[in-house]
């Protein structure tokens, strides 16, 4: 995810923020969000308080496996937001409701781009929350432009630059990055074609140098302590934001590129505060302001323009809106044995590589 990729923990985070409105009477004023941390502007949720005289209560979690171990545990939210993938899998095994889009007034303001995608082709049970892609940030005062775009991801083995590259501790997007360098697809279930992607990784591995780190990365690029790593979108937009010799490249060879939604918990309580939020978040002042704080491209098709426009808050910012999907371009499923199987190897052969 994108997208601030994990906490070392899981926080809970509880925001009573506001004087609660005298009139509110909606579920006993009160909403659940589960999300991945460092996901919401916490102004954009001060607002929706003082509108609505709704309480938000925010749990964040570090992945998407990690929040849907949770969910079998029987802990109950309203709003989940998983990754493309993820959502998937909870309407496959019915652990999220079917909306009412008689309630939904968001659904015109949506970019095109993220409307009637592979894994919930209606958005009979999604909305759009974030979008992005990976790809490489680097610095252009140490690393050659050419050799990123004539390279793509096999400039993340080009020595010249050993010992200056973070890679992602992440199995499945190291492993899309192999696989996208080797002409195969990010979700194939091919055991040899697996292998030969860890073949790819173990180069890295043992000529690169690379840290494996996730977060630890952001800072590290703003700073100058590496110079090239695997990157969200998102976060690039802030390294870039923050570095002014920092570029962002996502390889012509194929990314991921993801979705992040809402959904509502089949087991949700306050199921009408649930969207209330929704049609508030992606309206143009809640996704203006939450997308700003978060730095991932928004989902409200005018925001989208307008901040990025003259004097927005990511004029210029190469990194903020994803480049046009292309037919390398794909985003991870999950919902078969055969995929569960593949991403079982990825990750036996993913501690191999890191050792």
């Amino acid at each position: 995810m994108k997208k601030l990729l994990s906490l070392l923990v899981v926080i809970a985070m509880v925001l009573t923020l506001g004087a609660c409105s005298s009139g509110s009477s909606k579920s006993n004023g009160e909403l659940y969000i589960f999300l991945p941390g460092e996901y919401i502007s916490d102004d954009a949720i001060k607002q929706f308080k003082q509108e609505t005289g709704i309480d938000v209560k925010v749990t964040t979690f570090d992945s998407n496996e990690s929040m849907y171990t949770k969910l079998l545990g029987g802990t109950s939210y309203d709003i989940i937001i998983p990754s493309d993938y993820m959502i998937e899998r909870l309407i496959a095994e019915k652990m999220v409701q079917k909306l009412d889009k008689s309630k939904l007034t968001c659904l015109d303001e949506l970019c095109d781009d993220v409307k009637n995608t592979e894994y919930d082709p209606n958005n009979d049970y999604s909305v759009p929350y974030f979008w992005g892609n990976v790809g490489i940030v680097y610095d252009t005062t140490i690393v050659d432009s050419k050799d990123v775009e004539s390279e793509g991801w096999k400039v993340l083995q080009n020595t010249k630059y050993a010992g200056q590259i973070y890679m992602y501790d992440s199995i499945r997007d190291s492993f899309m990055i192999a696989e996208k360098a080797l002409g195969y697809s990010m979700n194939t279930t091919s055991e040899e074609e697996i292998n030969a992607a860890y073949d790819w990784l173990k180069v890295i591995s043992d000529t690169m140098d690379p840290a494996f780190v996730t977060d630890e990365a952001i800072d590290g690029l703003v700073t100058g302590e590496k110079a090239m790593g695997m990157m969200y979108s998102g976060d690039a937009a802030y390294i870039l934001s923050e570095n002014e010799n920092m570029a962002y490249y996502a390889p012509k060879e194929g990314t991921n590129y993801w979705i992040d939604a809402m959904v509502i918990h089949a087991d949700a309580k306050n199921v009408d505060n649930a969207y209330e939020f929704i049609n508030f978040i992606t309206s143009y002042d809640g996704a203006y302001e939450n997308s700003s704080y978060v730095g991932y491209a928004s989902v409200n098709a005018q925001v989208l323009e307008d901040i990025t426009a003259a004097d927005g808050d990511y004029e210029g910012n190469e990194a903020y809106i994803p480049r046009a999907k292309t037919s390398n371009d794909e985003t991870f499923h999950s919902n078969t044995d055969a995929l569960k199987d593949a991403l079982k190897l990825a990750s036996e052969l993913w501690v191999k590589v890191k050792s």
